[in-house]
């Protein structure tokens, strides 16, 4: 059987690739995520899964390893993951009453084999109040989160609509990871 390693801290992604019901393991890519803003944000992206997944794979080349990285854009500001709570309220306040995109870079790294794939899906939110705002901060679960937001958590309430995949937004594309996986392993 083939060693599957997904190469992310992430809680929310190893959550989403438990849904296919592989039996995988975690190892944690200490790669420092740069992106140059002045390219093509989706290549950025897909570059940064890719680095994650080569520092593992570098180390475990008998496995397949599994890379992913997620950016939130609003128009041509890309919002990370905020460091105050200040930043926080300032990307909420961006995307409140406004749609931004979400891209998810995801890397397979299996013997000499390299595939890199992304998705992207627009979020809209309803308008947001400051005492909202304020509220949900106070939650603490936008702070280790792209975007300043959990779809999946206590800021669901203010989406209006999605268009895509709402795992990508989650932070890895299960169906789109898992037909790309069927060429490596025997899923069924």
């Amino acid at each position: 059987m083939t060693r599957i390693i997904l190469a992310s801290k992430s809680p929310r992604r190893k959550e989403l690739l438990e849904l296919l019901h592989i039996p995988f393991e975690v190892i944690v890519s200490d790669i420092e995520e740069q992106i140059d803003y002045r390219n093509d944000l989706v290549k950025e992206i897909e570059k940064l899964s890719y680095q994650k997944a080569k520092a593992v794979f570098d180390t475990h080349q008998d496995a397949l390893v599994i890379g992913s990285d997620t950016i939130v854009k609003i128009g041509n500001d890309v919002l990370g993951k905020p460091k105050t709570m200040k930043q926080a309220a300032d990307m909420l306040k961006e995307l409140s009453g406004n749609t931004h995109e979400v891209v998810t870079g995801v890397t397979i790294l299996y013997k000499d084999q390299v595939e890199t794939f992304s998705s992207v899906a627009e979020v809209t939110f309803y308008p947001l109040t400051d005492e909202e705002i304020e509220e949900y901060i106070s939650t603490n679960e936008p702070m280790d989160k792209a975007g300043a937001y959990a779809i999946q958590g206590d800021a669901a309430k203010f989406i209006k609509s999605i268009n895509g995949d709402y795992y990508t937004i989650v932070g890895l594309p299960v169906a789109m990871l898992y037909h790309r996986l069927q060429k490596h392993l025997k899923i069924s």
